[in-house]
């Protein structure tokens, strides 16, 4: 018997067994993708690459069970790998990342830049004083030094910026 013939009778065996293989696939739970599943079994017949074959069901059914298998693991293996990747990417609340949208963005900026001017206007002592506190984490005292001013000073000119600060804050929640 011929690969041609072979073919041949599973392709007839197929199209007069179809709808059984479709309940076999919807029983198994291919569900939508049954129709697929039988079409890949189609596509191969129509290669024509299998020898004779001595119980034609019997191979038809092991070839959409082989399919279901098939699918089913890669399905599983692209969850996994798509679960891998969101946990990798997302932030504390799965499915939510924690990097700021484009507009919370341009809002930091924006009210970094306002932040800046209103340092700014406080003049350059107790703008820099502010920061080498508030910014680098040094203590008040290792300020005064560094400055060359007393800690009350110090203490002055930081009561100066948080009040700048706490008006700014007032006027962007006003807003």
């Amino acid at each position: 018997m011929s690969a041609d013939r072979s073919s041949a009778g599973l392709e007839a065996a197929y199209l007069e067994h179809r709808d059984r293989l479709l309940r076999f696939l919807v029983a198994r739970g291919a569900g939508e993708a049954a129709e697929d599943l039988l079409q890949e079994i189609w596509l191969k017949l129509a290669k024509g690459t299998s020898g004779p074959v001595a119980s034609p069901m019997s191979y038809l059914f092991r070839m959409a069970d082989t399919l279901m298998i098939d699918r089913y693991r890669a399905a599983s293996q692209a969850l996994r790998r798509d679960h891998a990747w969101s946990e990798a990417q997302d932030g504390a609340v799965p499915g939510v990342s924690d990097a700021p949208s484009v507009e919370r963005h341009l809002i930091g900026h924006q009210q970094a830049r306002l932040v800046a001017q209103a340092l700014a206007a406080l003049g350059d002592r107790p703008s820099a004083i502010f920061r080498r506190h508030r910014v680098d984490g040094i203590p008040q005292r290792q300020v005064a030094e560094e400055f060359g001013v007393s800690l009350s000073t110090v203490e002055s000119d930081l009561r100066r910026a948080y009040a700048a600060l706490t008006q700014l804050k007032e006027q962007i929640d006003e807003a």
